[in-house]
């Protein structure tokens, strides 16, 4: 659940403080030992250079140094997202898709998690060509989360589209997923918050507080 959080504000991140004295870059050099920052700065010179959601990888690398993870586990999470972009733009244009920041960062988070490219171009390829897969890539992840295999995620989103579901109706339908699955302890004092999730929407700014998901993680 925080995954799709995470990822859903990940993408919107604002580009209008990009050259203010609250530019990421110099607040990166201020709370990274100076290898550390000038290698997550060269990732993310790169990702922009390959137009990959650079501004999701700066504020990803400022949370995680603000929250005192240690420098070579921000630098690794930087690289590994990174990577995953790539790969998700890949696989998004392979499937027929001028794929734009929202939709990579949604692709990064299931190749993050293991799902592997050729089945994010499968779905891009047969899915409505007249919408975002942004928030249909999230709440495939969503699922996950709740114990469906990829495969199976996938599927079920797909054919939702065919069915042209909304954005609005896929989000429901996940976080209705999650409440059939809320253990009896949820929200009782001493158990688990299983609360639902929204994913985000293009084009509504947020701040965002988190970093994509780590690479290698399968189901």
């Amino acid at each position: 659940m925080k995954r799709l959080l995470i990822a859903a504000t990940l993408m919107l991140a604002s580009a209008a403080s990009a050259q203010t004295p609250k530019d990421p870059s110099a607040r990166l050099r201020q709370v990274l030992p100076a290898k550390v920052a000038d290698h997550v700065l060269a990732t993310i010179a790169d990702a922009r250079s390959h137009s990959l959601p650079a501004k999701a990888l700066e504020q990803q690398a400022l949370r995680l140094a603000n929250k005192g993870t240690k420098p070579a586990e921000v630098e690794k999470s930087i690289d590994e997202s990174a990577e995953n972009m790539k790969k998700a733009k890949a696989a998004l244009e392979n499937g027929g898709r001028k794929p734009t920041s929202d939709e990579v960062v949604a692709g990064s988070q299931l190749i993050g998690r293991g799902v592997d490219g050729s089945k994010v171009s499968d779905f891009a390829k047969t899915a409505p060509h007249d919408r975002s897969l942004a928030v249909p890539l999230f709440v495939t992840g969503s699922l996950m989360n709740r114990g469906l295999k990829s495969d199976a995620a996938l599927a079920r989103v797909h054919a939702r589209l065919m069915q042209k579901a909304t954005d609005r109706q896929l989000t429901a339908e996940a976080n209705a997923t999650a409440s059939e699955k809320r253990p009896e302890t949820a929200n009782k004092e001493g158990g688990l918050a299983h609360r639902p999730v929204t994913p985000g929407v293009s084009n509504r700014p947020v701040t965002p507080p988190g970093p994509p998901a780590a690479a290698g993680r399968k189901r």
